[in-house]
C-alpha cells in the first residue's frame, strides 16, 4: 500500500510540472526533485515488498515503510491543497523530508532492484474485456463435501420430521457456508419446500432487520408481495406476521454465521412447528450456540471436519494449476505440498492462497485508467481477478451472467479490518465517533460493531450516546480524510453531517446510500476535490445551488432518492460521468422555468464526460439534438418520445459509438416508436429496452452482435419476431410484454443458443407456441402468461433439459387442468422441471400441486 501511495503521488506531480508558469519562482525545480526522490524510494518499496513475501519484514523496515506512506499521504494533501488554493510554501519541507527517507534507506543498507527510476513492473498490462470473463464465472470449485452434503439432504428430505433443525459446527474457513449452500441450492431440496430464506447473521446483527429480511425472502420465493408496512413494524408484530405466514408453508430457513448463544431462543419464536416437515439450518463456530439434540430428536448437529490431506491437495491443484489441467509440475510438488500442509485442511485458506498464486504478478495497487478503456472497465477486470482468486465471493449473478452482488468471508473481513487499521483506514461506529481524530484516510461509519443495537435499553439511551460522543468530531476544523462511507446507521446527527461537508475539504468520495439523511448542507460546495457523491435510497429532496462548484465531480447518484429537480448550476460540472437519477415513474428535471428553456439544452450539451443519463424527457427535437454532444455515453434512458421525433433520435444514436445500454419509452402505450431509420446502430450495445408500438421490428436490431438483453413492451408486432432474433449469438435475456399480437410463435432448432431467460407476458392473441428440438439449450427460466388463447402446453417444451424455473400465469382452465400431476395428459412434458408454478385466476399451484387461491397474484 505504501508503494501504491507513492505511485499515486508521482502521477499527481505531473500536472504541477507542466504548469511551470503558474508556480512561484524556484518551486518547479523542487517539484521535479520530489518526483525524482519518490521514484528512487518507490524502488526501495518494491524491494521491501519482495522481502516481505520471502520472509518476515524487520521492524526497522516496517517503521520506515510506515513513515514513507504517511509522507506520501502528506504530499498528496499538499498537492490537492495547492491545486485548490495555490499553496506552494510547503513544497520545500516535503522535499527535505523525502530526501531524509531516501538517505535513511541507504544508511540501513536496504537493497533495491533498480535505483533511480521506476521498475519494470510499471510496464503496461494487456487488458482483457471484463464482460467476457463475467460470462464464465462459476461457483468456487469444492472437493470433499459430497458425503456431508448427502447426509444433510437426507435429514431434510428423506427422513424429515415435523420440524428439522440442523446445526453445522466448525472452525472458521472449514467450509460450513459452502456445504450448507450446496444443500440449500440442491434441486431435490428446492422442490421439497414451498418457500425459503437465507439470512447472514454474523457478530453484529439487528433482530428486526433479520425478521424483515425473512418476510421479504419467504414472500418472494412464492412470487408474492410482502406487506408494505413491515418497515414500520416492531419486533413482536414482525414475529406475528412470520408465524401467520409460515403456518401453512413447508419452509426452509438458513441462518449463516451465528455467534450469539441467545440467537436461537429469539429466532425460533418466529418459526412455527406446523407439522409440515419444515427445515432450519444454522452454521456456527461455537458448539454451545447450536440447538442441542437433547432438546428434540429432530435437532441434529453436524461437525464439519477439515479436509483430509489428499482432498486438500486436489483442491489446491485445481485452483493453482488450472492451465496445467490441475496437475502440479514435478519441480513444484515439494513446495506446493508444504503450502497445503500449512493450510491445515481449511478450504478457505487453500482457495485464497491458491488464487493468489494462480495470478501472481498480474494484479497491481490502485485502479488506473488505460488507453481506450474506462476506469470502470479496469475496476471490473480487477474484481473478476479477485473473484477468480477466491478473495471475493459472488453472491448473486443475473440472467446475463453479470455479477450483481459480492461479499467476503468473515475471516477475510477480519484480515481486511486488521490491515485497514494498520494502513490508517478508519472504521468507527456511530456510537463512539468521538474517537475519530480526523487523521484516517477513509472513514467508515457504522452501527456498533460488537453489540446489536437491540441490546440498548431505549432509543433515548442511543440518542444520548450519539450526542455525547460527537463533541470531538465537531471540534475538527480540518481533516486529511478522503472518503466517507455510511453503513446501516439509524441516525446521522446534524452536526456530524455539517462537520463532514464544512471541514473535510480534501474529500473525494462520499457514500450515504441508504442512510437516514434528508438534506445536503450548502457547505458541499467547499469540497473542490469531490468526485463521487452517492445519495441513493436517502430522503434527500433537493440539492443546494453550491453543488455547481464541484468541478471535479464525476458521479452523482440520486437513484431512489426524493430529488425531483436539479439546479441549473449542475450544467457546469463538465467532468460529470454518471448522473443516475431514476425515480420510479417520475422524471428528474432541471430546475428552470419555461423562459429559461434554452439552459436545459446547453446544460446537457456541456456535460461532455457523461457516461450515464437516465429518464431524460426527449419530447422536442431541440433537446434530442443536444444529446448528440454526449459522445461518451454508455447508458441512456429516453422517456416521453413522440413518433415525429424518432428519426432525429436515430441520427443522434448513430453518433454514440460507446453506448452499451439503451432504454426508449414512448409517451404512452399507444404511441408509435419510429426507429426504422438507423442504419448503423451503436456497435457495443448490450441492453435494449423499447416501450412503445413498433409497426415492424427495426432492421438494425438483428445486427446487434454484442446484444445480451432485449425487452419489448407494447410493441404489438404482428410478424413473428423470433425468426429475426434467434440468430443473435450472445443474447441471454429476452422478454415480451404485449410485444406480439399474432397467433403463433415458433422457436426453430438451433435458435437462441445462449438464452437463459425467456418471457412471454400479456400475449392476448397467442394460441400456439412451438419449440423445436435443439433450441434453447441453456434456458433456465421460462415465463408465459397471461395468454387466454393458449389452451395447450407449448409443443416441444419437454426438450428443454436445462430449464429450472417454469411459470405459467393466468392461463385458461383447459391449460391448467392438463398439467395436473399424474392425471393431466401434458404433465409428463414438465415433470423434469424442479420448480414449476402456475396460476389461473383464483387457482394457485406450486410444483403443480393445487393449493387454492393466491391472493397476491398480480393477475388474479
Amino acid at each position: 500500500m505504501a508503494e501504491s501511495a507513492v505511485s499515486l503521488v508521482i502521477e499527481n506531480l505531473f500536472p504541477l510540472l507542466v504548469q511551470e508558469a503558474r508556480l512561484l519562482r524556484g518551486i518547479h525545480g523542487k517539484v521535479a526533485s520530489i518526483k525524482a526522490e519518490l521514484e528512487i524510494i518507490q524502488s526501495f518499496l518494491k524491494d521491501a515488498d519482495t522481502t516481505a513475501e520471502k520472509e518476515d519484514m524487520s521492524n526497522v523496515v516496517k517503521t520506515w515503510v510506515k513513515q514513507v506512506r504517511e509522507e506520501a499521504y502528506h504530499t498528496e494533501n499538499v498537492i490537492d491543497e495547492y491545486i485548490h488554493n495555490v499553496i506552494a510554501s510547503k513544497i520545500q519541507d516535503i522535499s527535505n523530508n523525502l530526501k531524509e527517507k531516501r538517505e535513511m534507506a541507504v544508511s540501513y543498507r536496504f537493497n533495491t532492484i533498480e535505483q533511480g527510476g521506476p521498475s519494470n513492473d510499471a510496464k503496461s498490462v494487456t487488458w482483457h474485456d471484463p464482460r467476457v470473463a463475467s460470462l464464465f464465472i462459476e461457483e468456487a470449485e469444492v472437493v470433499g463435501i459430497e458425503s456431508h452434503r448427502n447426509k444433510l439432504i437426507d435429514w431434510l428430505v428423506e427422513l424429515p420430521s415435523n420440524h428439522t433443525v440442523i446445526s453445522v459446527v466448525g472452525i472458521g474457513g472449514v467450509g460450513k457456508t459452502t456445504l450448507v449452500k450446496k444443500v440449500y441450492n440442491n434441486e431435490k431440496v428446492a422442490a421439497h419446500f414451498d418457500c425459503c430464506a437465507w439470512i447472514t447473521v454474523s457478530q453484529s446483527y439487528r433482530m428486526e432487520k433479520l425478521f424483515r429480511d425473512m418476510i421479504k425472502q419467504f414472500y418472494k420465493a412464492r412470487k408474492e408481495i410482502a406487506p408494505k408496512d413491515i418497515e414500520t413494524m416492531e419486533e413482536i408484530k414482525l414475529i406475528e406476521v412470520l408465524r401467520q405466514y409460515l403456518h401453512e408453508q413447508r419452509y426452509i430457513a438458513v441462518f449463516d454465521d451465528v455467534w450469539d448463544t441467545e440467537f436461537w431462543g429469539r429466532i425460533k419464536l418466529a418459526l412455527p412447528n406446523n407439522e409440515k416437515c419444515s427445515g432450519i439450518l444454522i452454521t456456527t463456530r461455537k458448539e454451545n450456540v447450536a440447538p442441542s439434540h437433547n432438546e428434540s430428536s429432530s435437532y441434529y448437529v453436524h461437525k464439519q471436519p477439515p479436509l483430509p490431506l489428499e482432498k486438500a491437495w486436489e483442491l489446491f491443484c485445481k485452483k493453482v494449476f488450472q492451465l496445467e489441467g490441475g496437475n502440479c509440475p514435478l519441480e513444484l510438488v515439494e513446495l506446493s505440498r508444504a503450502i497445503v500442509e500449512k493450510c491445515e485442511g481449511l478450504p478457505l485458506a487453500i482457495v485464497a492462497i491458491g488464487g493468489l498464486l494462480s495470478t501472481k504478478d498480474k494484479l497491481k495497487g490502485f485502479v488506473k485508467e488505460r488507453q481506450g478503456i474506462t476506469l470502470e472497465e479496469v475496476a471490473q477486470d480487477f474484481l473478476n481477478q479477485l473473484i477468480h482468486r477466491s478473495l471475493v465471493q459472488v453472491a448473486r449473478v443475473d440472467y446475463v451472467s453479470k455479477v450483481r452482488r459480492c461479499q467476503v468471508h468473515d475471516m477475510m473481513r477480519g484480515v481486511i479490518l486488521s490491515r485497514s487499521e494498520e494502513l490508517s483506514f478508519c472504521h468507527v461506529s456511530i456510537k463512539n465517533i468521538s474517537s475519530f481524530d480526523g487523521n484516517g484516510r477513509r472513514l467508515s461509519i457504522q452501527n456498533s460493531v460488537n453489540t446489536p443495537l437491540d441490546s440498548m435499553t431505549s432509543s433515548q439511551t442511543r440518542l444520548d450516546s450519539i450526542t455525547s460522543s460527537q463533541t470531538r468530531l465537531d471540534s475538527i476544523t480540518s481533516s486529511q480524510t478522503r472518503s466517507i462511507l455510511v453503513l446501516g446507521v439509524d441516525e446521522v446527527p446534524t452536526s456530524v453531517l455539517t462537520t463532514c461537508f464544512a471541514n473535510f475539504k480534501l474529500m473525494k468520495t462520499m457514500d450515504f446510500e441508504g442512510s437516514p439523511i434528508d438534506y445536503i448542507p450548502k457547505e458541499v460546495g467547499n469540497l473542490f476535490h469531490l468526485r463521487y457523491l452517492n445519495l441513493r435510497n436517502t430522503k434527500v429532496k433537493m440539492l443546494p445551488k453550491s453543488i455547481g462548484k464541484l468541478h471535479n465531480l464525476e458521479t452523482l447518484d440520486l437513484k431512489r432518492s426524493l430529488v425531483s429537480k436539479l439546479p441549473a448550476a449542475i450544467s457546469g460540472l463538465h467532468k460529470l460521468r454518471y448522473l443516475v437519477a431514476y425515480i420510479g415513474n417520475n422524471n428528474i428535471k432541471f430546475n428552470i422555468d419555461s423562459r429559461q428553456a434554452v439552459k436545459i439544452h446547453s446544460g446537457i450539451r456541456c456535460l461532455h464526460s457523461l457516461h450515464k443519463l437516465f429518464k431524460i424527457e426527449a419530447n422536442n427535437i431541440a433537446l434530442i439534438a443536444e444529446l448528440g454532444s454526449l459522445r461518451q455515453l454508455r447508458k441512456l434512458e429516453i422517456s416521453k418520445l413522440k413518433r415525429e421525433n424518432g428519426i432525429a433520435l436515430c441520427i443522434v444514436l448513430e453518433k454514440m459509438s460507446h453506448l452499451q445500454s439503451l432504454r426508449i419509452n414512448a409517451t404512452s402505450e399507444e404511441e408509435v416508436l419510429e426507429l426504422q431509420s438507423m442504419s448503423s446502430p451503436p456497435p457495443l450495445l448490450q441492453t435494449l429496452i423499447l416501450r412503445g408500438q413498433l409497426e415492424k421490428l427495426p432492421d438494425w436490431i438483428p445486427k446487434l452482435k454484442s446484444i445480451v438483453r432485449i425487452g419489448l413492451t407494447w410493441s404489438r408486432l404482428m410478424d413473428d419476431p423470433l425468426k429475426y432474433l434467434q440468430g443473435l449469438h450472445n443474447l441471454m435475456d429476452l422478454g415480451f410484454y404485449d410485444g406480439y399480437g399474432g397467433k403463433q410463435l415458433h422457436i426453430e432448432g438451433g435458435g437462441f443458443q445462449k438464452l437463459k431467460f425467456l418471457g412471454f407476458r400479456n400475449l392476448r392473441g397467442l394460441n400456439r407456441l412451438i419449440i423445436d428440438e435443439d433450441a434453447l439449450p441453456l434456458i433456465e427460466k421460462l415465463e408465459i402468461g397471461p395468454c387466454p388463447q393458449l389452451k395447450k402446453v407449448p409443443f416441444g417444451i419437454h426438450h428443454l433439459k436445462s430449464l429450472k424455473d417454469l411459470q405459467f400465469e393466468e392461463m385458461p382452465k383447459e391449460f391448467v387442468l392438463s398439467l395436473q400431476p399424474n392425471e393431466g395428459p401434458d404433465f409428463w412434458k414438465v415433470k423434469h422441471i424442479p420448480s414449476p408454478s402456475v396460476w389461473m385466476g383464483w387457482i394457485w399451484a406450486h410444483g403443480f400441486g393445487f393449493e387454492g387461491p393466491n391472493p397476491n397474484s398480480l393477475f388474479g
